[in-house]
């Protein structure tokens, strides 16, 4: 299937509904047509009696063809064999989702590295109105850049919107084109009457219809953005406005344009030299934005990338009270530090809630602390024993919970006990790795605009586990690049900093009392046991929340070892949570904001699709 859409069509990822004859009502999760255009490959099964395609106004349906089930299993033994042998014992064995997704794994997904190959069919000009308004381009350029400016300028000219006013400034070191660069210049100085201003390096190369689509996207925002190509030829996807994010990291970069409302709320401290520049209108802008409109697909190429020390000497050069630290940790726990209260549902398995317990009361830095086990009818007299040596500590309080497990319900009944300002709920198969772990997850969920906090959460093994959940993954929500590398940046580097994600793991999540109880906690009916933390994010974003993961609270997640496979009737209970899920949250699966929508819902690894 073929389908394209305009530019400035509201995001939302077309939704396939397929009617079995049974009744029964299979949801397809398509790729977003980001670049104007997008393909799509699924399996549909022999009983369908109904196809049901719902998309964004403007969609345009081009092409559906039918390829036998046979030719796209040659197809994936050819391109990846592996995901092959994979869906044929997928078939043999009866799981017929992970049929579907395997296939389409092997055949309908695209490395990033292969990315001007996978835009090209998918691209489409920008053709739309445009706004009358009066662009300022200003161009930096430092010693030895003169081709550089040169291709930068010839992009300018070249634009199916031209920009009011093009300068070029110089290094004042340099003698080359342009004025010198005043270094005690500030974001309010560049404007000079325009409507919006654009800040380029002398090397970046704006696409002929970069201007018309971010002057139709800006609106009444405060910034508009696109996608960009990265002087390595990779592509920078980025998510939606994420302020924690731009500020971190400058995600935005430079193929952005800035209001005349945005740069008049700005600081007005000096940008500083020309090098650095570019990197204090960003961090400006990211501090003053309250709103940002973002225009998903490549809108240019740049010439180079700061940084990261770079960035963090301009960050403290604002002013901004980092005290030496990484710039992502901006947020000082409160002194004397607020009571956090630890609440971890288990029932017997002492090899898992002894070094669980351990690690909180032990192994864990944090001053002010409460744990409340919440058990649910432990019978193992070791287990037992172990409670009656723990409930000795003060610290510790163990909340009977002698029903039916219900996930939901004992964490419930936890945050109900709990006495802290800021409850952390924890598995009992987690295990501290670093003794900090509390304290950042706390200075976070301390935030006003915060909700839930997540961790970095690693297997055993130390690979990924918990890097933020993307919502739509997998059909309804999943864990990005799970069983990548410890140190995996993720795309853009986002791993390396707390950035917002639509969702984090209940495994370990951090939110204040207050905010827990305002949004009615965990939803015990709907979610007994799977999809509600993902829920219980969502509906505190609903409420003006925003979620955060934060790679600086680090811990070790043995996932799943107390609750087993889900398989026979396990399955069915988690096909039912994952219907009323979909039901609830489609349109948040259909856009996570904070996911491309030109990347892949089949596989977990930041994919094209």
């Amino acid at each position: 299937m073929s389908f394209s859409a305009d530019a400035l069509a509201a995001p939302g990822r077309p939704v396939l509904r397929i009617v079995r004859s049974g009744g029964e009502v299979q949801v397809a999760v398509l790729p977003g047509p980001a670049l104007g255009r997008a393909h799509w490959i699924g399996l549909i099964p022999d009983d369908a009696t109904e196809i049901l395609l719902s998309t964004v106004p403007g969609t345009i349906l081009e092409r559906v063809g039918r390829r036998s089930e046979a030719s796209i299993v040659l197809e994936c033994a050819w391109h990846r064999p592996g995901n092959a042998l994979a869906a044929l014992h997928a078939r043999v064995t009866g799981q017929a989702r992970r049929v579907r997704d395997t296939l389409r794994g092997g055949v309908a997904v695209t490395r990033q590295r292969q990315f001007a190959r996978w835009a090209s069919p998918r691209s489409t000009p920008f053709t739309g109105p445009v706004p009358d308004l009066a662009i300022r381009c200003i161009v930096l350029a430092r010693p030895g850049q003169g081709r550089g400016l040169s291709r930068t300028l010839a992009s300018l000219a070249n634009q199916s919107f031209a920009p009011a006013v093009t300068a070029t400034f110089r290094d004042p070191a340099d003698g080359g084109t342009g004025a010198a660069w005043d270094p005690v210049l500030r974001p309010a100085d560049l404007l000079e009457g325009a409507d919006a201003l654009c800040l380029l390096h002398a090397g970046d190369e704006l696409a002929p219809d970069a201007l018309a689509l971010l002057a139709a996207s800006l609106g009444g925002a405060d910034l508009a953005y696109g996608d960009e190509i990265g002087p390595d030829d990779a592509p920078r996807l980025k998510p939606d406005w994420s302020a924690d994010l731009a500020v971190a990291n400058g995600y935005v970069g430079r193929v952005a344009l800035l209001s005349r409302g945005l740069i008049a709320r700005m600081s007005d401290r000096p940008l500083g030299p020309v090098a650095d520049a570019a990197i204090s209108l960003g961090i400006a802008a990211a501090l003053a934005c309250r709103r940002a409109v973002h225009c998903p697909r490549p809108l240019g190429r740049i010439a180079d990338l700061p940084s990261d020390d770079d960035r963090a000497r301009r960050l403290l050069a604002t002013g901004i009270p980092l005290r030496g630290v990484p710039p992502d940790r901006l947020w000082p726990l409160p002194e004397p530090p607020p009571l956090a209260s630890v609440i971890i549902p288990s029932r017997d398995r002492l090899d898992l809630i002894a070094p669980a317990c351990r690690g909180v009361l032990d192994a864990t830095d944090y001053p002010s602390l409460e744990l409340i086990v919440v058990d649910n009818g432990s019978i193992d007299p070791a287990v037992l024993a172990f409670y009656e040596e723990l409930g000795r500590d003060p610290r510790v309080r163990i909340v009977p919970f002698p029903h039916p497990f219900n996930f939901s319900a004992m964490v419930n009944a936890g945050v109900e006990a709990a006495t802290g300002r800021v409850v952390v709920l924890l598995n009992n198969d987690i295990g501290v790795r670093g003794a900090g772990w509390l304290g950042e997850m706390v200075r976070q969920a301390l935030r006003p605009e915060v909700g839930a906090v997540g961790a970095k959460l690693l297997f055993g093994d130390g690979t990924l586990q918990h890097a933020g959940v993307v919502v739509g993954l997998a059909g309804r929500a999943g864990h990005i690049l799970r069983r990548r590398p410890a140190d995996t940046p993720g795309h853009l580097g986002r791993l390396r900093v707390a950035h917002e994600v639509s969702a984090v793991t209940a495994a370990c999540l951090a939110v204040t009392r207050d905010k827990y109880r305002a949004v009615g906690g965990f939803d015990a009916e709907a979610f007994p046991v799977d999809f509600n933390d993902v829920d219980f994010c969502l509906r505190l974003g609903a409420a003006g929340w925003k979620c955060i993961w934060t790679p600086a609270a680090e811990l070790y997640h043995f996932e799943s070892f107390s609750r087993g496979p889900s398989v026979g009737a396990k399955r069915e209970r988690f096909e039912r949570e994952a219907a009323r899920f979909t039901e609830r949250w489609l349109q948040v699966i259909r856009h996570d904001p904070f996911y491309h929508p030109a990347l892949s819902l089949t596989t977990f690894g930041e994919d094209l699709e």
